[in-house]
């Protein structure tokens, strides 16, 4: 039940000690990524982990300290300042991904609080159902999400880069 507490010193350790330095020097080395990709990988990622029910902390734990400054150097990579509404759209963003693909990624877990309460709620209406068959049905939906998701993050991130940095156009190419 505490082991949020333990993330949070551990987080508050690190961040204190370069943490957000070093997660925005990492992506600044990558030229060609944008916020919007980052939060794509980070969304693959994020499903790939879910589906072994391996936890990051969440928003508080890992997109705050770690995506964040890794979206942040990525605007900064292409030459830009970050427009704070830009990054508070990117927060949203950020925590949304975390959401669509915990909630989705988790289900495929066998033994997750997820998918037992489907089953037990197909249970409930006279529908007998395997874990491992429900996991099976749950991989398309979890991709197809995920997918949907970074589609609609990496546009919107592009529509706002237009919006906030329209008058570097030329530099980074986004015409």
């Amino acid at each position: 039940m505490a082991i949020f507490i333990i993330v949070m010193l551990v987080t508050g350790t690190l961040e204190r000690n370069g943490l957000r330095e070093a997660a925005a020097g990492l992506i600044g080395k990558f030229k060609g990524a944008t916020s919007g990709v980052v939060i794509g990988i980070y969304g693959v990622m994020r499903a790939i982990f879910a589906a072994f029910n391996v936890g990051f902390g969440g928003v508080a734990g890992f997109v705050r300290p770690v995506i964040m400054p890794m979206a942040e150097g990525a605007i900064r990579a292409r030459g830009h300042e970050p427009h704070e509404e830009h990054m508070e759209e990117l927060k949203g963003m950020a925590s949304g991904m975390e959401n669509i693909t915990w909630f989705f990624g988790q289900v495929l877990f066998v033994g997750g609080s997820g998918a037992l309460l489907v089953q037990g709620t197909l249970q409930g209406l006279g529908i007998h159902v395997d874990l491992i068959d429900l996991a099976l049905v749950e991989i398309p939906v979890c991709v197809i999400a995920t997918v949907l998701a970074i589609i609609y993050y990496y546009v919107k991130d592009r529509r706002m880069l237009k919006k906030y940095y329209k008058d570097e156009l030329g530099k980074d190419g986004l015409q």
